[in-house]
């Protein structure tokens, strides 16, 4: 059998933790700062967890990481 493909988007997008749990960047943090607050622009910058529902679909797209 040949070896899975990696969605080469998703790859950059989502990384695994060490306990197995898929890590993402947050949206809205690219454009149209201005009228965002300094305190959500703040939060905007640290990483988040993917919710445990689109685990499955996730990591069927990074099948190696």
């Amino acid at each position: 059998m040949p070896k899975m493909k990696t969605h080469r988007g998703a790859a950059k997008r989502f990384s695994l933790t060490a306990k197995g749990k898929i890590k993402r960047s947050k949206a809205y943090a690219s454009h149209i700062l201005t009228k965002k607050t300094t305190k959500r622009k703040r939060s905007l910058r640290k990483s988040d967890l993917i919710n445990k529902r689109d685990m499955n679909g996730i990591k069927r797209l990074i099948p190696y990481a």
